[in-house]
């Protein structure tokens, strides 16, 4: 029973990441850029620099996740990053902004469902590397 939760945690997560990446890479890094810079929280040379590595990070984390390989590690590198998204959501969320959240490209507002769908990614994730952990972390096949 625990290997399939661990391929379909996987392969959701997979799926997700791969949406996003795709969502972003297929504009320009400039629109990306402007939902970034509506959080207020990085100077304009690093929101260019998030928008033009963050789409690609995004797009490994993906693949890593949909190969299978190193489970545990690839599950702890989604959980950190949707726990840093998640995490800045909720601090402007906080601060009463209405913003474009830039999830999946442009066109969604930061608004409660916004927040516990991604609320439910990072424990997908959470869930995931712990359960790989469990059993082992640093295994070469795909379960």
């Amino acid at each position: 029973m625990r290997q399939r939760i661990i391929l379909a945690l996987r392969l959701v997560l997979a799926a997700i990441f791969l949406y996003a990446a795709y969502t972003k890479l297929k504009e320009s890094y400039l629109i990306f850029a402007m939902s970034i810079d509506s959080y207020q929280i990085l100077p304009s040379g690093a929101v260019l620099a998030v928008a033009r590595t963050l789409p690609w990070v995004e797009l490994g984390i993906g693949l890593w996740l949909l190969a299978g390989w190193r489970i545990a590690p690839a599950a702890t590198a989604a959980t950190v990053v949707l726990g840093a998204f998640f995490g800045i959501m909720l601090f402007t969320w906080g601060r009463g902004m209405t913003i474009d959240c830039g999830c999946f490209g442009l066109g969604e507002a930061l608004t409660w469902k916004t927040l516990l769908r991604d609320g439910t990614l990072v424990a997908a994730a959470a869930a995931l590397a712990w359960l790989a952990w469990r059993r082992g972390g640093l295994d070469r096949a795909a379960p």
